[in-house]
């Protein structure tokens, strides 16, 4: 059998612009994909509309650029793939996965804020669209994270049954980015920490759909003085796509690489890092334990 290309991705939300704490995991995943041989591919995953910025995806997509990030194939919009999503949806629903649900949040409060019925626990309103909900099982699910070590969950204990079509007939996030990962090759996730609880969720849902399950790196948050993650959520200011290459050495500093050769543009700086990074240096970089900014 030949072994499968490395295949990495960097799948921003488009709320805003990029912020240094987006761009150490953009340069994170680029640095293992090429380190691999790989490719890289960028997905805008813009299927909130309500949390949308208008111009953030594009400008997201030119300061990638201006930082020496192109991505190997054109950009993916989810928003472009509900077609892909649906015929996802219509198999669980098909095999009996999932079940629609009217639930309301004094509902599950009673539940601890957590879904673990298997089945709707509010009377069915014909009047307003239900949200529909996986069926989670009890089931244990582990795996190895290539930097977090050995994880392992129960589905039903810590996610419950969690929605994959919201009220409003939005796409949840996991189911998302499932498709698209299987859709688009992607062998290996590299990507903040946050998203390390999405985890076992994803990988169910890879076996109900029978998609294969990727590799998993989640790189520890960059955070701010008061220990919060540097996101959007609290005004992080933009890196600024004018003027590189302070922002791009410190990103690399933080997954520990120190490029001591004075580069003349991004792709130079990035070629220098790409000689000295090895994913072990990941482990030693003061990402996962000093905050910043």
């Amino acid at each position: 059998m030949t072994r499968q290309r490395y295949r990495g991705r960097f799948a921003p939300s488009p709320t805003g612009a990029l912020h240094f704490g987006s761009l150490v995991a953009a340069v994170g995943s680029w640095l293992v994909a090429r380190r691999a041989g790989g490719e890289w591919l960028v997905r805008i995953e813009d299927i909130d509309p309500p949390r949308e910025v208008p111009g953030s995806a594009a400008a997201i997509l030119s300061a990638l650029d201006a930082f020496g990030l192109p991505p190997d194939q054109p950009p993916v919009y989810q928003s472009l793939r509900g077609g892909l999503y649906e015929a996802a949806f219509e198999r669980l629903r098909r095999d009996g996965h999932v079940f629609p649900c009217w639930c309301s949040r004094a509902d599950l409060a009673a539940h601890g804020g957590i879904h673990r019925d298997g089945h709707c626990v509010a009377p069915a309103d014909p009047s307003r669209p239900p949200a529909w909900r996986l069926r989670a099982p009890d089931l244990t699910i582990r795996w190895q994270d290539d930097l977090q070590g050995p994880q392992e969950e129960n589905l039903r204990e810590v996610a419950g049954d969690f929605v994959i079509r919201r009220v409003e007939g939005l796409w949840s996030y996991q189911l998302a980015c499932v498709v698209d990962d299987g859709e688009q090759g992607v062998t290996h996730v590299v990507r903040g920490a946050d998203l390390l609880e999405s985890t076992a969720r994803q990988i169910h849902l890879q076996c109900l759909l029978g998609l294969p399950r990727p590799g998993y790196l989640h790189l520890p948050l960059v955070l701010d003085a008061e220990g919060r993650k540097l996101s959007k959520s609290t005004a992080a200011q933009p890196v600024d796509p004018a003027d590189p290459l302070p922002a791009l050495r410190r990103a690399l500093g933080r997954l520990g690489v120190d490029v001591a050769a004075e580069a003349a543009d991004p792709a130079s700086l990035l070629r220098e890092a790409l000689n000295e990074f090895e994913p072990a240096a990941l482990r030693r970089s003061s990402l996962t334990t000093t905050p910043t900014l």
